[in-house]
């Protein structure tokens, strides 16, 4: 450990999804950091000390986090994108002494855009109003906690695209999923891309609105500076689980990879992933970029994602056309009147499908005989057809359920040896959709609808909701271990080189009681991955409170250090342009299913040279 430091402001969640997901942001010798009510702080790259804070302080009931920041350099040179048939990136001016010639970028968890002094913190006062730009603006109503900002606005040239989370199974009636574009200067609006109405770029005209209840993006996005294309990973229409009154674009853009001009927003393509989402199968993870090898020899300029599902999809980045397989598998209806069952599903057979097993009565485990054999009984109970087993009004399966699969955490790469590295959590969810009048209030859009909270109104449809985690009376997934692993796929034979369950049982344990043992049975993880030349692979987002590396030839446990509570937050790695040392960065703010909560920034590295 290099050094410690404390932000200050502490996560503390009681259910509401109050969790420190962070993956901080190194330039030159600063390290930036967000916290989860989006103060911004940035510290000495060698030392760790603060250097100034911002306090935006932002609240919300549900769902408080900060992902990450993004960075503008004014003065930096503008690259042009370089592939055949791409509008140019608009050029921008900052005025003679003007604040925020290096500028800092963060979504708030109350939708707005806040841009600061990369140098001094201090608000940049020529963007938006006093340095913010209301995102709410064209929504219509936005009750609390309805529409929230939880991952990184996104640099592409010099426009800031910003997506939003719209949140899950509350009502029929919701803000649009609508992504825009800002200058990154004034913070004016560019464009917008209205899932709803995608030929209209502009802003609503008065007394209007985005349309509502649009597919959404949540996720991380990336961009392509050489084509100046955003990428972006998309959600499904509200409500998510009740498909029958969704429109011919909501069915064309759910679950789907979704490209669009940096400049215009104009759509270049879209790729679906699941047809009429009924799972809350929203594509959960910033898309990679990377060249893909082919059997001839070409390596491909490729969008390589995961999924909840357990699906890994590689796609031309400049058709998004599939580079390997991908089988539409027969699936079954359920008994919703009216309900537009799609008759096939995607599966990407050509790469590894992770934590995607068939589960049988036998795939049933406990801690005991006793809670085993009610783990039984209870499947024998449910219906359950395989992956996509659809929602109905009796009970059914879901495995992986909406928690995942894969998650936000998304995928690292090693381009030097050809593999990716995946990281997943196993949690099957069993659901009902219960007939009801419907007469009582929406829910929070929190994540207790994912936790077993009884009957939920899906406002505005003939249906309640009842889901829940498939666990065991102690607490334990009922079927058998591993619950997260980490997985290494060599893109070369597109296969798995090595897996090993990631985790431990030794910070929690049946009924919430910590079992102190060490072994490891493999735990539902949440946060990324960080490989690295050397040969390691990072990963901190378990249920026990460790940072690891692992030996990304092997899979073998190459280090770990202890940490002083869980993390949820991404790894990263930088070398000092002072000193030189290379020094690998965590937050760690608490683990999702233990009350231990902290503030920590943790810097490590290796033993400084004698001088």
């Amino acid at each position: 450990m290099a050094w410690t430091y404390h932000t200050g402001d502490i996560a503390l969640s009681d259910g509401n999804g109050a969790e420190d997901q962070t993956t901080p942001l190194q330039i030159g010798e600063r390290l930036f950091v967000c916290t989860p009510h989006n103060n911004v702080i940035a510290l000495d790259a060698d030392t760790g000390r603060e250097l100034w804070k911002t306090e935006i302080n932002a609240k919300s009931s549900v769902w408080q986090r900060c992902r990450g920041l993004a960075y503008f350099d004014a003065d930096a040179p503008l690259q042009q994108p370089t592939a055949a048939n791409t509008t140019p990136i608009k050029a921008v001016t900052l005025a003679p002494g003007a604040n925020c010639q290096r500028r800092l970028l963060t979504n708030t968890i109350d939708s707005r855009l806040i841009a600061v002094d990369a140098d001094t913190g201090a608000l940049c006062q020529g963007f938006g109003q006093g340095g913010q730009v209301d995102l709410k603006a064209g929504l219509g109503a936005v009750p609390d906690s309805y529409y929230q900002l939880s991952s990184a606005p996104l640099i592409a040239g010099t426009t800031v695209v910003v997506g939003g989370r719209v949140a899950d199974n509350v009502q029929a009636d919701m803000p649009g999923g609508v992504i825009r574009g800002f200058d990154v200067i004034t913070g004016e609006l560019r464009w917008a891309f209205d899932p709803g109405n995608p030929l209209d770029k502009q802003a609503p005209a008065a007394g209007k609105t985005y349309v509502r209840s649009t597919p959404n993006s949540w996720a991380p996005m990336s961009y392509d500076p050489a084509m100046n294309t955003v990428f972006l990973p998309m959600g499904s229409s509200s409500t998510d689980l009740y498909g029958v009154e969704r429109t011919e674009l909501d069915h064309k853009y759910g679950a789907s990879i979704l490209a669009l001009d940096a400049t215009t927003g104009h759509e270049k393509w879209v790729y679906q992933t699941v047809h009429n989402d009924l799972w809350d199968f929203d594509l959960p993870m910033q898309p990679s970029l990377l060249d893909f090898p082919m059997p001839d020899g070409r390596s491909v300029p490729a969008v390589v994602i995961g999924t909840k599902a357990g699906q890994i999809y590689v796609l031309d980045r400049a058709t998004g056309q599939p580079l390997t397989a991908v089988e539409q598998v027969p699936v079954k209806p359920a008994n919703i009147p009216n309900e537009p069952y799609a008759p096939t599903q995607p599966r990407s057979v050509g790469m590894p499908q992770i934590g995607v097993p068939h589960l049988t009565e036998a795939s049933m485990w406990g801690a005991t005989p006793f809670d085993q054999l009610l783990c039984r009984i209870a499947f024998k109970k449910m219906r359950y057809e395989g992956l996509y087993t659809a929602p109905g009004t009796d009970v059914s399966l879901s495995f992986p359920g909406s928690l995942g699969g894969m998650n936000w955490g998304g995928i690292s790469t090693d381009p030097v040896h050809g593999f990716i590295f995946v990281n997943d959590m196993r949690l099957g969810l069993w659901i009902q959709m219960i007939p009801s009048a419907n007469k009582g209030s929406a829910s929070s859009g929190g994540e207790a609808i994912n936790a077993g909270m009884g009957s939920v109104p899906l406002k505005g449809t003939p249906y309640a909701v009842n889901k829940n985690r498939f666990l065991s009376a102690a607490g334990i997934p009922c079927q058998e271990p591993p619950y997260g692993t980490l997985t290494a796929i060599d893109l070369k034979t597109r296969s798995i080189a090595w897996q090993v369950p990631v985790g431990t049982v030794q910070d929690t344990g049946p009924m919430g009681i910590k079992m102190r043992l060490p072994m490891p049975v493999g735990m539902p993880t949440l946060g990324g991955t960080l490989a690295t030349q050397g040969g390691l692979v990072f990963i901190a987002g378990t249920q026990d409170y460790y940072l690891r590396a692992f030996d990304s030839a092997t899979g073998k446990e190459a280090w770990k250090g202890r940490l002083p509570v869980g993390s949820q937050g991404g790894p990263m790695t930088y070398r000092s342009p002072k000193s030189g040392r290379q020094f690998v960065v965590i937050t760690a703010g608490g683990a999702r299913q233990s009350p231990d909560r902290g503030d920590y920034v943790i810097a490590y590295a290796l033993p400084a040279a004698a001088p």
